[in-house]
C-alpha cells in the first residue's frame, strides 16, 4: 500500500492520465476534497511535488493554474498505477465522465491580459479544441478594469461570440 502522500500524486497523474486535456488545480482539488480522501494542503503538496519531479507541467492562464501530464509522469503511472485501489479508479472514472464538458470548457475557453509595449492592455481570448484553436483574438482596451471585464465575459460568452463571428465572416 502506498504513503498516503504518494496515493494523492499517483491519483492526480491517473487523473491527467485519463483525459486529454488540462485540468485546473481546482477541478483536481474539488475531486479530491469532495471524495473525501484528504485535505487541501496534501492536495497543494502533491501538485506542488509533481510539478517540481516534472511528472506533470504547470501554465498558469489569469492565476489559474492548469496542470497536464508529462511523459515522466505517464511513465510513472505506468509503474505505480496499480496502487490505487480499484474503487479509487471508479471514483475518478465516474467524475470524469460525469463533469467532462465542463472540465473541458473551463479550460479549452481561456482569456488573459497583458500591458503591450505602447502601455495598453491587450486581452488575449481563445477557445482550444482537439489541439488547434477554434478562434484566437486578441483586442486592445484602455485600462485594466475593462480588459478584466473583457476575460470575464469572454468566459460568458465565448459561443455566440464565435457564432457571431463565423455568420458575419462567412
Amino acid at each position: 500500500m502506498a504513503e498516503p502522500l504518494t496515493l494523492y500524486k499517483l491519483m492526480v497523474l491517473y487523473m491527467l492520465d485519463k483525459v486529454t486535456f488540462p485540468l485546473t488545480n481546482n477541478q483536481i482539488s474539488e475531486f479530491i476534497l469532495t471524495q473525501g480522501y484528504t485535505d487541501y494542503f496534501h492536495v497543494q503538496q502533491a501538485l506542488s511535488d509533481l510539478v517540481e519531479t516534472e511528472l506533470i507541467h504547470m501554465d498558469t492562464i489569469r492565476n489559474t493554474s492548469q496542470y497536464r501530464l508529462t511523459e515522466n509522469g505517464a511513465e510513472t503511472l505506468s509503474f505505480f498505477g496499480k496502487e490505487i485501489s480499484p474503487d479509487i479508479k471508479k471514483d475518478i472514472d465516474n467524475f470524469l465522465q460525469e463533469n467532462a464538458y465542463e472540465l473541458r470548457n473551463e479550460v479549452n475557453t481561456t482569456a488573459d491580459y497583458y500591458l503591450n509595449s505602447e502601455q495598453e492592455y491587450c486581452v488575449r481570448c481563445k477557445v482550444h479544441e482537439r489541439n488547434q484553436d477554434l478562434i484566437d483574438l486578441t483586442i486592445t482596451v484602455p485600462t485594466e478594469d475593462a480588459a478584466i471585464h473583457a476575460c470575464d465575459n469572454w468566459k460568458k460568452n465565448s459561443q455566440k461570440i464565435y457564432a457571431s463571428v463565423i455568420a458575419n465572416l462567412l
